[in-house]
């Protein structure tokens, strides 16, 4: 029986071949490596990385797809809300960093990343379908437009790389946007700070993109009664990761 796309679950099937080994390709499955798949769905990348892996643990919301996975004896599959699952324990359960790999839903697709980055010290890599707007934002160089919280927050941490661009077409039903797929590699040995501090930073340094951070971030800091020095007559997307990571380490 076919299975109806379901929109509440921002279900878009990836059907295009070539684009499919193009993905597998950069993941680069291997034998034995602790992969996580999240949102299979009709196992269009599931089905070519478990060749290579031999194993697999999937994690997949709609019950019907997750029925039909658990016939397969490679998968271990999870039936859940992927913003429930305990990455940790998925990790200590392998004995290894986990390769986390997925066509994201894209309505949930920020939630999801931003869950990963609080188990990230138990990740290997991470290899997602993104809507491509996302991926620019994620991946974007300080001055642009594209730059911003999403960057901070992710690029503090990994190494980001946009390795393909997909189009439409090559999914079923095609969603209205362009999508890329992104490679995400935690650094070994990041900066020590706090990242709740730095995200409440960051937020508050973007809530009003267009003005300088005198009026935002800089209250902020007298607030928290900061003594160093802090370029403040700057936009907030003119600050390098690096500065924010800095400013928050000063903190």
């Amino acid at each position: 029986m076919k299975h109806i796309p379901r929109k509440r679950f921002g279900q878009h099937f990836l059907t295009d071949t070539a684009v499919i080994h193009g993905i597998v390709d950069a993941i680069d499955p291997r034998p034995g490596d602790p992969l996580v798949e999240i949102g299979p769905g009709l196992g269009a990348m599931t089905n070519p990385v478990v060749e290579r892996s031999g194993q697999l643990t999937v994690i997949e919301l709609d019950r019907d797809l997750a029925a039909r996975l658990r016939r397969r004896p490679e998968l271990t599959v999870v039936e859940s809300d992927v913003l429930n699952v305990d990455f940790a324990a998925l990790a200590a359960a392998a004995g290894a960093k986990l390769r986390v790999i997925g066509n994201l839903p894209y309505n949930i697709s920020t939630p999801i990343l931003f869950h990963l980055l609080g188990a990230v010290d138990h990740i290997a890599d991470q290899h997602f379908m993104l809507q491509k707007e996302v991926v620019d934002r994620m991946a974007a160089s300080p001055g642009g437009k594209d730059y911003g919280r999403l960057s901070v927050m992710l690029q503090w941490r990994y190494d980001i790389e946009n390795v393909l661009d997909v189009p439409p077409e090559a999914f079923d039903p095609p969603p209205r946007v362009d999508s890329a797929v992104v490679r995400m590699q935690p650094f070994p040995q990041p900066p020590r700070i706090d990242p709740a501090l730095l995200g409440e930073m960051v937020t508050v340094a973007f809530s009003q993109r267009r003005k300088i951070l005198r009026h935002t971030l800089g209250r902020w800091l007298e607030e928290h009664n900061f003594p160093g020095d802090f370029d403040v007559q700057r936009r907030a997307e003119e600050v390098p990761v690096a500065e924010y990571v800095a400013l928050a380490q000063a903190l």
